[in-house]
């Protein structure tokens, strides 16, 4: 069966309810996209947490942890920054922290990663940006 992300409607539903959104991959470096995605995000009301095991101290004033693992309060979207190749492992890691949703980031598309998620009963969302979502569904929160 081809892959469907889910509706206008529920993605809309996913955003309004999103708490913690740890991002994946998320760069230091402000040029990149990791970097503006997030603190989007983190300008429309959302709490971002920074995984990425290379860098250490904050990340848009928020502790930077090395993995999904290790951080220690609860995660509803796993926003991935990654080589499709490699979302497979943050699947998993996004199973075992027990997080709601799997959102890989446009041009970012793993069937064995959404197969991982999806028969753990989280959410997935391949192939969109979650910035472009977030502004045309919800656009600046209180």
């Amino acid at each position: 069966m081809t892959f469907q992300n889910p509706t206008r409607e529920e993605i809309k539903e996913i955003l309004e309810h999103a708490g913690n959104i740890a991002v994946v991959g998320l760069s230091d470096k402000t040029d990149r996209t990791s970097y503006m995605v997030a603190g989007a995000l983190q300008n429309n009301g959302y709490r971002i947490i920074p995984v990425n095991p290379t860098v250490t101290g904050k990340i848009l004033n928020e502790q930077v942890y090395a993995s999904l693992q290790d951080i220690p309060e609860p995660v509803d979207i796993v926003n991935v920054f990654r080589r499709s190749e490699q979302t497979p492992e943050v699947a998993k890691a996004a199973v075992e922290i027990g997080a709601k949703v799997l959102w890989l980031q446009q041009g970012i598309l793993s069937d064995e990663a959404n197969e991982i998620a999806s028969k753990a009963g989280l959410t997935v969302i391949m192939d969109r940006c979650i910035k472009v979502e977030d502004s045309i569904l919800i656009g600046k929160r209180s």
